[in-house]
């Protein structure tokens, strides 16, 4: 593995199906303002070409958004997607050829949100000189993994030929870490799953306990009550008897 050396115009401006796969590897470098340096390695890309690429953003032609990517490769394209997530690409080709690759992963952080979250990157870097700017640019060490290929995400509105195209690179290790996720997220569905259970269960046996509780209470009230009323019956009738047999005695004598 050699230093370190950051990718020159020469690089960017060549065609992204050559650009975007041989990005895999390289070290994507943010300075922050307070001058530390977040550096992480690129794990995943896809090839955006022209205006041909229904794809692709410059599909619509030259607009305010897409007119980065006429620009001569080596800039940075980011765009809010959603109007939530910033997403950066790399400019590629020459001027007047609108290309860029995005770049959908890094190491610990896949998904294109989720790397410009972590690197703190927004639009106010857009149009940015990868080449020499000491905001944010990229290196090369030397590091060349091996990549597969897939079909892009998200761009369901691109006609068939483009949607099943595979112009996604990924390294294994992305892979390897996508799959891990998803087991881990499968994992903390089902311990949810089963928390709510739990609590459902809980709930719902206090509530049973409750109205049991409650209809024992009612039932022993009831009890009591008809008990009660019993007695004071007895009673009343017993009176009655004694104030009965003292009339009787009273009038025999």
């Amino acid at each position: 593995m050699k230093a370190p050396k950051r990718l020159t115009v020469d690089f960017y401006t060549r065609d992204v199906l050559e650009v975007a796969p041989e990005l895999i590897g390289k070290i994507l470098v943010r300075r922050l303002p307070t001058g530390e340096e977040l550096r992480y390695r690129i794990t995943e890309t896809e090839a955006y070409r022209g205006e041909e690429d229904t794809g692709c953003h410059a599909k619509a032609g030259r607009t305010n958004r897409t007119i980065v990517m006429y620009g001569r490769g080596g800039h940075a394209y980011i765009y809010l997607c959603y109007g939530i997530h910033h997403l950066i690409n790399a400019v590629t080709g020459k001027e007047g050829q609108p290309q860029a690759a995005l770049l959908r992963g890094v190491e610990g952080y896949y998904g294109p949100a989720r790397l410009t979250k972590a690197m703190q990157i927004t639009k106010e870097l857009n149009n940015i000189d990868l080449t020499t700017s000491d905001e944010i640019w990229i290196e090369d060490d030397g590091t060349k993994p091996e990549y597969v290929t897939g079909k892009r995400i998200g761009i369901d509105y691109a006609d068939e030929h483009y949607r099943n195209i595979e112009w996604r690179f990924t390294a294994p290790s992305e892979i390897k870490q996508k799959k891990t996720v998803k087991v881990k997220a499968k994992a903390k569905v089902k311990a949810a799953e089963t928390k709510t259970a739990a609590k459902t269960k809980t709930r719902a046996e206090t509530k049973t306990a409750v109205k049991t509780k409650a209809t024992a209470e009612t039932k022993t009230a009831a009890k009591m009550k008809v008990a009660a009323e019993t007695k004071a019956v007895i009673k009343a009738e017993s009176n009655q008897s004694k104030r009965q047999s003292s009339k009787n005695s009273n009038e025999m004598k």
